[in-house]
């Protein structure tokens, strides 16, 4: 019996998966990720990075981020405490599901985390203050193939739960290209 619930999303790709979570009087006990139930469910990755990312206010936006190829990454994303709206948006030219996005809300409350696979843009949007994330990727930063996409983008269409006045973002993020201005992505 696997301790991975799995589901796919619109774009079966992107999964959230909830671990089991074992509690009693002292608290808990939860193995957020196991290499061995991972593979046995069908995800085999290797992970060689573990990244830490807090923010203190809600409507903070980091992304929509990606690294190119050959310095692809896969995500493992948790929250550790907060709540965040997670987007993915597919850039493989040949997928039929290319310039998509889907999302889904990810919290330490409901124990759940988002695994975006490798040829996705990603982001994050706080939903509660001082929320914290770790998150799990199969390749190393590499700046020269770090790349983003507008997160506003009309093309895409995200449908964001905030105003745009409201967003917070670095400036990075603020003047990522549009999707039709950008020339790094996945074939």
């Amino acid at each position: 019996m696997s301790n991975l619930k799995i589901t796919p999303l619109a774009i079966p790709d992107v999964l959230v998966i909830e671990p089991k979570k074992f509690g009693d009087h002292r608290g808990f006990f939860s193995e957020t990720y196991n290499a061995r139930a991972f593979a046995d469910a069908g995800i085999d990755l290797r992970f060689v990075q573990d990244n830490h990312s807090y923010s203190a206010e809600p409507g903070t936006l980091r992304g929509l981020h990606y690294q190119g190829a050959p310095h692809a990454q896969d995500k493992l994303v948790r929250v550790l405490r907060g709540r965040i709206l997670d987007v993915a948006v597919d850039l493989r030219r040949s997928s039929p599901t290319f310039g998509k996005w889907v999302s889904a809300e990810i919290s330490a409350e409901a124990w759940n985390q988002i695994l975006v696979p490798a040829g996705f843009a990603h982001a994050i949007l706080t939903l509660e203050p001082h929320t914290e994330l770790l998150y799990k990727v199969s390749n190393y930063y590499a700046p020269s193939h770090d790349f983003g996409i507008r997160w506003n983008d009309p093309e895409l269409a995200i449908d964001w739960p905030i105003s745009e006045d409201k967003v917070i973002l670095s400036d990075k993020d603020a003047k990522q290209p549009f999707l039709k201005d950008v020339a790094d992505l996945f074939d």
